[in-house]
């Protein structure tokens, strides 16, 4: 079903690469039809290889297909009206060593054409999102790889983009900076903007992601929702309070009696994320000063449109 309101729009979306004497040489993207919904999280999956950098790079209008029809936010790609709307974290932060957090954020926001005071105002919103307001002064060099990462996601959203396209974005962070950025992510859906990603670290894809696409040579070899994707439908899961002895065997007697087998019983365990979360707040609570990056703020006022 065509979306008249899509935010990204393909439709037989190819890209060959040729040669010195224009002969094909690779089909990248072969064919590729989808949509991105406004306000959703969108997953792109694959092996390298796959076609997920190639298609990523005529989303972002910096490769023109070879054949096929590509819209973004309802114009071309490349219509700079367009760009003004996206923010894009790619899959290395290439930052300017000599600045500091602060000078990069302020950089970027100069090439959106932010006034000074619209720019401060951002900036201590972002810096207190991502958990560096105290290394705002300290130069990108002696940043660590997660601590460069957040700054990276700052400057993807310091033009309050109505798409935000993320490559590897949990990449180079510690489990808490990941559940971080996840949070970030699902809260900017709800706050409407509309979110594509692409990560090789399934596990975060299916936390935050509405639908997914995945890709295998070029093409689409399964889409839809993570939900719906990943139900066994033939199976289900109950979970109970533990029974004393005599109630949990007549409880496993008549499941017996019913499936002709013996049911698989084993005690739910916690996601080691949320386990590991769980430790370090109860030991964050119990100290006085930290090192690193400090707790995030919430997400900056100027991307709510609510």
């Amino acid at each position: 079903m065509t979306d008249n309101n899509a935010i990204i729009r393909a439709e037989g979306l190819t890209k060959i690469f040729r040669d010195f004497w224009h002969r094909p040489k690779v089909r990248a993207v072969d064919a590729l039809s989808f949509e991105v919904r406004p306000g959703e999280v969108f997953g792109l999956l694959g092996p390298n290889g796959s076609g997920k950098s190639t298609t990523l790079k005529m989303i972002l209008g910096l490769l023109h297909p070879s054949h096929g029809q590509l819209s973004v936010l309802g114009r071309s790609p490349r219509d700079v009206k367009t760009k003004e709307r996206v923010g894009y974290l790619p899959e290395e932060s290439y930052l300017y060593q000599y600045l500091t957090g602060e000078e990069t954020l302020d950089f970027y926001g100069r090439l959106f054409d932010l006034g000074s005071g619209e720019r401060r105002e951002r900036i201590e919103q972002l810096l207190r999102m991502i958990g560096l307001e105290h290394a705002r002064n300290r130069v990108v060099a002696e940043f660590s790889k997660g601590m460069a990462r957040r700054i990276g996601l700052a400057q993807a959203l310091v033009n309050d983009p109505d798409l935000v396209i993320l490559d590897e974005p949990t990449s180079g962070l510690d489990p808490l900076g990941c559940r971080q950025v996840k949070d970030l992510i699902v809260t900017l859906a709800r706050r409407g903007k509309t979110i594509l990603l692409s990560s090789h670290l399934l596990a975060d894809v299916e936390d935050v992601c509405d639908r997914i696409a995945i890709l295998y040579n070029g093409r689409i070899q399964a889409m839809g929702p993570i939900k719906d994707l990943l139900e066994e439908k033939s199976r289900l899961q109950l979970t109970i309070p533990e029974l004393p002895p005599d109630a949990m065997k007549r409880v496993l007697t008549v499941i017996r009696e019913a499936i002709g087998q013996d049911p698989e019983v084993d005690h739910p365990r916690r996601n080691l994320e949320h386990y590991f979360l769980e430790v370090v707040e109860k030991a964050r609570r119990g100290s006085a000063d930290s090192s690193g990056v400090g707790p995030s703020e919430g997400v900056a006022r100027y991307l709510s449109h609510e």
